[in-house]
């Protein structure tokens, strides 16, 4: 009895823990395409509920930076109560992203594919976390990964209930008053024309555009230096709990 009784928990903390393995690889039958991915789980996930369900945050790594070199972001994130997902867009098999012409149209492939695996990875994960708000998602994006969240944004996708891009300078950031967005900018580069928000629609849209001194565009990644990640973390983190802009700008001032 005592052997069949311990058989039968050893069955049960096998099955659990094998269910609590992040996924780390989806596959798209529809596009034939795989799509790498990172999970991590929010500090308080034990709170997460079906009737009660936690946020959900997904992260769109640079052109040509691995999907898992974004640590400081999701630990901001995770800290904050939000599940986070990390997801790789561009595969060895990918064409190369567009040098050349008039960007913002010679990139229109890259930027809709990405946005095509965005909404495959909400709709294949929700299923698989029904204690997280899928209906409700938080983007975060850097560089070409910014461009393409605000891409799927500008498409009209009602399940998005915010953006914040690190440094993206290619497609205009959601004129809409209910996508509240903070763009964090780097120094090294302007972003196009019309991307950013000017003066009078700051005044319109519920928009947060703001620049760190002396940051450079590449390095908003893990690699990058210590006090930058640290500066992006504060901003992240007091944007999510509610801070206005003004306040966030006196702090990047002082």
């Amino acid at each position: 009895m005592k052997k069949t009784v311990l058989a039968l928990l050893t069955t049960i903390a096998v099955s659990v823990h094998a269910s609590e393995q992040p996924i780390s690889l989806l596959h798209d039958k529809a596009r034939n395409r795989a799509v790498p991915i990172e999970i991590k789980r929010p500090k308080t996930a034990s709170s997460c509920h079906v009737k009660k369900p936690c946020p959900v945050a997904f992260i769109s790594a640079g052109y040509g930076v691995p999907h898992q070199e974004y640590q400081f972001l999701s630990e901001t994130l995770v800290n904050l109560g939000y599940l986070t997902v990390a997801i790789r867009h561009e595969l060895k098999t990918d064409p190369p992203l567009s040098v050349s012409g008039n960007l913002f149209q010679t990139r229109q492939e890259n930027w809709l594919r990405g946005a095509k695996t965005i909404e495959f990875v909400r709709t294949k994960l929700a299923s698989s976390y029904p204690q997280y708000d899928f209906d409700n998602l938080l983007l975060v994006g850097h560089s070409n990964g910014g461009d393409l969240s605000a891409l799927l944004i500008n498409h009209g996708k009602d399940y998005i209930s915010g953006l914040v891009t690190l440094d993206h300078r290619r497609v205009p950031l959601p004129r809409n008053i209910n996508v509240p967005v903070l763009s964090i900018r780097a120094s090294d580069f302007p972003a196009d024309e019309g991307v950013l928000y000017t003066n009078s629609e700051l005044k319109t849209y519920p928009g947060c555009v703001i620049k760190i001194p002396e940051s450079r565009h590449n390095d908003m990644t893990d690699n990058g230096p210590v006090w930058l990640k640290q500066k992006i973390q504060s901003l992240f983190s007091r944007y999510l709990k509610g801070q206005s802009c003004s306040t966030l700008k006196q702090q990047v001032s002082n």
